[in-house]
């Protein structure tokens, strides 16, 4: 009785009707994607038409291939990108070409790459490294003080102490400590997530949202543009408008325009007055917190952090607000001068906030996940839901693992994508035969994005081991050395453990025919998708 009051308290804004198939067929998602459709069909039928324009096809389609070659093998694309546009360019030379062209430089996302660029660059150090704080870093962490200097160069992205760290194991105990911290919201609530859709969890939310902002609460949402493709009209930001919040939408898909699924906004932020943050897994929405059921039971998790380390959320969020629009003072928001809660426990850790940015040459989600690999001493236990590898991930894993570190990988049961199902399954057995052990969750899905290594050091965030994290999202999480939390995590590790079954070769035999077919065809588009 208490749940259905509840969901009748919970906000929504929209009527919807048509659900599933007939929604994305009837809704924006329909058209869009048959547009896309269409683009495809145009440049094939280009490529057919004009072909025979030229005298000698055959010296013509080796000399693009051969031009093609030099600019592959000179380009900054990982080795297994460049392996999977070789073997296009092989079967549709000409065609392949001008694919490669139209995809990787960025057809429409110019302006967008530009932007990012510039406020990336005038944002660089509004926040300063303490300098005692990586003094005690370096005497204490030699390992972390390495790796900040990395992750310092590529963002404005010190570490701190002075901030404590709470971790969630679930969404749906997260959620319940996002509403408590956002009852007592003051001055302003920043949120930046790759999925918001009206149910439950996002009523409750926006509940709150609607009464902060009639009290002047600064209110801002951002959401990336598939959601705009899939789950919300373009009308959203408007409703979100008429109710006091300002919203955003960042990078609505563009119909040939938008030449891939790059550059989307991955991250999941909630900021509420600058000394409280949420960051994790968890995306707005039902399913994340278990309230409707989609793939079993959803396994997630998060981080609140309270204290110094907010500046960094906070700042992330701004520069992505600032996109469409002129970079405004900065400080108010991030020099916040709030007295912290004296009971909170000033722990002996340090917390490293981080993000990645796609439009640069630094993949920093894949290069801390690789440094906690090659420097782990005893053990590295990993939640993912994707494992779409590249080869320097793979050998990594596998170098670990061959070094006789107790390498664990948990993985869904029951998989959100077919394809991402198909591909993980391909490295099974080259990770288990160098020594990875593989398990998946028995009860449902894995959506967590979690790193834990030697009880010293973890990673929580939004980045998945695939491509797409790992390549073309923007992406943020958070690194934690030292904190208490850790036994958390690795309690949350050990429970988890519990509820899986351990992948063997045996697994892998019975494995069913057609996602064996399916993995190996795939993989060597992976990179792609």
């Amino acid at each position: 009785m208490g749940e259905q009051n509840n969901v009748k308290r919970s906000v929504k804004l929209l009527n919807k009707g048509k659900k599933g198939v007939l929604r994305m067929i009837f809704g924006r998602f329909g058209i869009v994607l048959l547009l896309l459709l269409l683009q495809i069909v145009v440049l094939i039928g280009l490529f057919f038409k004009f072909r025979y324009l030229a005298y000698n096809y055959v010296a013509l389609t080796g000399i693009f291939y051969f031009i093609m070659i030099i600019v592959l093998i000179n380009s900054r694309h990982d080795d297994s990108s460049k392996i999977t546009w070789l073997i296009i360019m092989l079967l549709m030379p000409i065609f392949g070409a001008f694919l490669y062209i139209f995809t990787t430089h960025d057809i429409g996302h110019r302006v967008l790459k530009r932007r990012v660029s510039e406020i990336l660059e005038a944002t660089h150090y509004s926040i300063k490294q303490d300098k005692n704080v990586i003094k005690e870093v370096e005497s204490k962490c030699p390992e972390l003080s390495d790796l900040s200097y990395y992750v310092n160069r590529t963002g404005c992205f010190p570490v701190f102490s002075n901030t404590d760290v709470e971790y969630f194991p679930l969404g749906d105990c997260m959620f319940e400590r996002m509403l408590e911290e956002l009852e007592n919201a003051k001055e302003f609530i920043f949120l930046e997530y790759f999925i918001i859709d009206e149910g439950f969890m996002w009523g409750e939310i926006l509940d709150i949202l609607e009464r902060k902002a009639k009290e002047g609460v600064d209110i801002r949402v951002m959401y990336d543009g598939t959601c705009e493709f899939a789950l919300l009209p373009s009308k959203y930001p408007r409703l979100l408008k008429e109710r006091g919040i300002n919203c955003k939408v960042f990078a609505p898909i563009t119909p040939f325009l938008s030449t891939h699924y790059n550059y989307r906004d991955h991250r999941k932020i909630m900021v509420i007055d600058g000394v409280t943050a949420f960051n994790g897994g968890i995306n707005l929405a039902d399913e994340y917190i278990n309230k409707i059921t989609r793939f079993g039971h959803w396994k997630d998790a998060g981080v609140m952090l309270k204290g110094d380390a907010v500046k960094s959320f906070t700042l992330m969020f701004l520069q992505m607000w600032h996109i469409d629009e002129k970079l405004s003072d900065l400080s108010p928001y991030i020099d916040k001068s709030f007295t912290l809660d004296l009971s909170m426990p000033e722990n002996k850790g340090f917390v490293m906030p981080y993000g990645d940015c796609p439009l640069d040459s630094d993949n920093v989600g894949e290069s801390v996940y690789m440094d906690i690999l090659n420097r782990a001493h005893d053990y590295v236990y990993i939640m993912t839901p994707y494992l779409i590898l590249d080869g320097e991930m793979a050998k990594t894993l596998m170098f670990a693992a061959q070094r006789s570190i107790d390498v664990r990988i948990i993985m869904p049961h029951k998989f959100d994508h077919f394809v991402a199902q198909t591909l993980a399954k391909t490295h099974y057995k080259p990770l288990i035969d160098a020594g990875v052990k593989i398990y998946e969750y028995s009860e449902g899905f894995v959506h967590s994005k979690v790193f834990l290594c030697d009880d010293k050091k973890a990673v929580v965030g939004t980045i998945n081991l695939d491509y797409r994290s790992l390549y073309h999202h923007f992406e943020c999480a958070t690194y934690i050395q030292d904190m208490p939390c850790i036994d958390n995590i690795k309690d949350d590790f050990m429970k988890t453990f519990e509820k899986c079954e351990k992948v063997t070769y045996e697994t892998i035999k019975k494995e069913k025919w057609y996602i064996k077919i399916v993995g190996n065809i795939m993989k060597f588009i992976a990179p792609l998708i």
